[in-house]
């Protein structure tokens, strides 16, 4: 009995003990909807959960995230050090922070902002770093796609501090209500590494919604054969208020550009709604949208492995279906 409360005693100061450290996504201006997505992650771990806001005047950021439920603090990092959100700038200073304030766990997106940060960081704490996480089972405990997403892995981490990027998917948006964390300065001494030096970046502006963040896609593949026939699917979105997307084929061919590319190698969606036109359904395209909750498929090839994922089907040379269904909405 005496050693029985103990066990019990000893397991609840342990959970009391856990702490995870979200690193925040956003471009000086407004938080990044995968932020949010990974903040849900974050809570399933249990213990406290801190945020790390970085970056040039992101002060607003840091109050706007500040408003989500269940934060232990907001910790912000102002410096034109991170000017560009230069990866080897950012991981100096999450490895000060870690130094400071011991979590047990590091959390970001799968984005391609998390995907190049987090490994950094993971290599010089001298741990494994966990990437594309699905699912949380415990605090020890991940599960995670691997693949091209035809397996599913479950793994144990048994390093001191887990770094993990999550897959926004996989995990619901968590919502800014009402909440109060404090929000508080940290130091950005040595932060500037000067291994990269941010020069400029090029922004397209489109009035179509974000990609990963749309409830509709339309995507291309190589069956529509040129640049210039994407203008097909572009009405069809117009029509839509949908994102357009493309296959890693029509990317590779010079059709789109590749922000336009779902698919393992580009980007993971998964919209209420996916129109997948002239796309073949190769194993690197279906990893990026399987999750979609309905997805149409348009192809002339009745064999094609798209249709073996798809909610409906349609057999039928796309430059007569989409003109029509553009029409008819």
């Amino acid at each position: 009995m005496f050693t029985r409360h103990l066990t019990l005693r000893f397991t609840g100061q342990f959970q009391r003990f856990q702490s995870t450290l979200l690193i925040a996504e956003h471009n000086n201006e407004s938080l990044l909807p995968i932020t949010q997505n990974a903040l849900t992650a974050a809570k399933k771990l249990g213990g406290e959960v801190s945020v790390l806001v970085a970056g040039t005047k992101c002060g607003p950021i840091a109050e706007q995230i500040a408003k989500a439920e269940g934060l232990s603090k907001v910790l912000v990092a102002e410096n034109d050090a991170f000017k560009g959100f230069t990866s080897e700038n950012l991981t100096a200073l999450i490895v000060a922070a870690q130094n400071q304030f011991k979590f047990t766990h590091i959390v970001a997106g799968a984005s391609s902002f998390g995907k190049s940060l987090l490994p950094r960081v993971a290599a010089k704490l001298d741990v494994s770093p966990i990437s594309d996480v699905i699912g949380i089972k415990s605090q020890n405990t991940f599960v995670r796609s691997i693949y091209a997403g035809n397996a599913i892995q479950t793994i144990e981490a048994t390093d001191p501090v887990k770094i993990l990027t999550v897959r926004g998917t996989s995990f619901e948006a968590a919502q800014l209500g009402s909440g109060s964390a404090p929000v508080e300065p940290i130091p950005v001494t040595d932060c500037d590494t000067q291994l990269t030096t941010f020069i400029s970046q090029e922004l397209s502006k489109s009035d179509r919604p974000e990609l990963t963040g749309a409830k509709v896609v339309v995507s291309g593949g190589r069956g529509l054969k040129s640049g210039d026939n994407f203008k097909l699917l572009y009405d069809l979105a117009d029509k839509l208020n949908a994102a357009v997307g493309a296959s890693r084929a029509a990317v590779d061919a010079g059709y789109v550009p590749n922000d336009l590319q779902v698919g393992q190698t580009g980007k993971i969606v998964a919209p209420d709604l996916y129109i997948a036109v002239g796309i073949s359904g190769a194993i690197q395209h279906l990893a990026g949208m399987k999750d979609s909750k309905t997805i149409v498929a348009i192809n002339k090839d009745p064999e094609a492995p798209i249709f073996q994922v798809a909610d409906y089907g349609l057999v039928a040379d796309l430059f007569k279906a989409v003109p029509e269904m553009t029409q008819k909405l």
